[in-house]
């Protein structure tokens, strides 16, 4: 089992940064690859990044691409997503998970862990 619990998500305006932190308990957190969603009101859940089991690899949706950068330091079992040059596009709960697969995954149902959300609200 592992638990995730997201933090750092708040307002912000146009152009602004943010950083999420995905804290995870459990001793195999260096098992995992690691993604992170988003979901906007009224919309799916969409892929926004993932990065592999350690930090080798990573995948981005091309919305993000050259914006956002997901890493992870498995001594603290946490993955992170720096989030730059922001958008009101990019207003949405942002999700962290886990999936058993070790190497970057973009499919939702390929993830078998969830965090509860952290909300991101980019004003224009």
């Amino acid at each position: 089992q592992v638990q995730l619990v997201e933090s750092g998500g708040g307002l912000v305006q146009t152009g602004g940064s943010l950083r999420l932190s995905c804290a995870a308990s459990g001793r195999t957190f260096s098992s995992y690859s690691m993604g992170w969603f988003r979901q906007a009101p009224g919309k799916e859940r969409e892929f926004v990044a993932t990065i592999n089991w350690t930090g080798g690899s990573t995948d981005y949706t091309d919305s993000v691409k050259g914006r956002f950068t997901i890493s992870r330091d498995n001594a603290k079992n946490t993955v992170y997503l720096q989030m730059n040059s922001l958008k009101p596009e990019d207003t949405a709960v942002y999700y962290c998970a886990a999936s058993y697969s070790r190497i970057e995954v973009v499919e939702r149902e390929q993830y078998d862990y969830w965090g509860q959300g952290t909300q991101v609200t980019v004003s224009s």
